[in-house]
C-alpha cells in the first residue's frame, strides 16, 4: 500500500480498452503485477462507476493491491477503496483525510513545484505528476501538456513525497521518467489499449525499475 514502492499503476478507462469489459483489463493487470488501480472511467454516471467501483474492490482487495477512486472522495468512501487522487480543481487533500481517514491513501495532481508543495503541506501521500508527455486521453491545458522528465526532476527534489509520473507514459519512455526521480508511472492506453495487457503491465514494472 505504500506508494513509495509503486512502479506501475493503471488507472482505468473503458473507451481506451478496445472494447473489453474493464475488469478484464484489471484482472490481466494484477495478473502482471500491477502495484495500485484508479477508477477514473470518465464519461460514466455515478452510479455506473459505483456499481464498477464495488467489482474493482472484489478483485484489487483479493490481489492485495490499493483501490484509488479518481476525483470523488464520496465514491471513494461508497465502494471502500484505499484512497482517492485529486485534481486541483478537487476537494482539497485535507477535507479527504478528514472525510476517508488517516489510513486512506491520499494523491494529488501537480504539474508545478508549487502545486506540489502545497499539496505536500496539505497532507497528500503521493503525487501525479504531469502531462509528462502530450497526452490526449483527458483535457490539459496546453501549458501543462508535456512538462517532460525535467520536470519530475523538479518537483521530486522539491518535495519529500514519492512521485508518480502520468501522461503520455508507455515501456518507450518510462525509464526516462523513472530515472528522472519518479518511484513509477501511472498509465491508461500503455495497458488498457495494449493487445496483451498482462505484458504490458509487467513490461512497464520491469523498465521503470531498471530506469531507478
Amino acid at each position: 500500500m505504500n506508494p513509495t514502492e509503486w512502479r506501475a499503476y493503471l488507472v482505468t478507462q473503458a473507451s481506451r480498452s478496445a472494447g473489453r469489459e474493464t475488469e478484464a483489463i484489471v484482472e490481466a493487470a494484477l495478473d502482471g503485477g500491477v502495484d495500485a488501480v484508479q477508477l477514473r472511467e470518465k464519461g460514466r454516471s455515478a452510479r455506473e462507476r459505483y456499481e464498477l467501483g464495488r467489482r474493482l474492490r472484489e478483485l484489487t482487495a483479493d490481489a492485495g493491491v490499493p483501490l484509488i477512486v479518481n476525483d470523488r472522495v464520496d465514491l471513494a468512501a461508497a465502494v471502500d477503496a484505499d484512497g482517492v487522487h485529486l485534481g486541483q480543481s478537487d476537494l482539497p487533500a485535507a477535507v479527504a483525510r478528514e472525510r476517508l481517514g488517516d489510513e486512506a491513501i491520499v494523491g494529488v495532481s501537480a504539474s508545478t513545484v508549487p502545486e506540489a508543495r502545497a499539496a505536500a503541506d496539505a497532507g497528500a501521500d503521493y503525487l501525479g505528476v504531469g502531462a509528462v508527455y502530450a497526452t490526449d486521453t483527458k483535457d490539459v491545458p496546453a501549458e501543462t501538456n508535456g512538462v517532460g522528465p525535467e520536470r519530475v526532476a523538479a518537483i521530486a527534489e522539491a518535495v519529500d513525497l514519492p512521485v508518480v509520473g502520468i501522461g503520455g507514459i508507455d515501456a518507450g519512455n518510462a525509464g526516462a521518467v523513472a530515472a528522472a526521480g519518479a518511484a513509477g508511472v501511472a498509465v491508461v492506453s500503455a495497458i488498457t489499449a495494449a493487445d496483451d495487457p498482462r505484458a504490458a503491465t509487467a513490461e512497464l514494472r520491469e523498465v521503470v525499475g531498471d530506469g531507478r
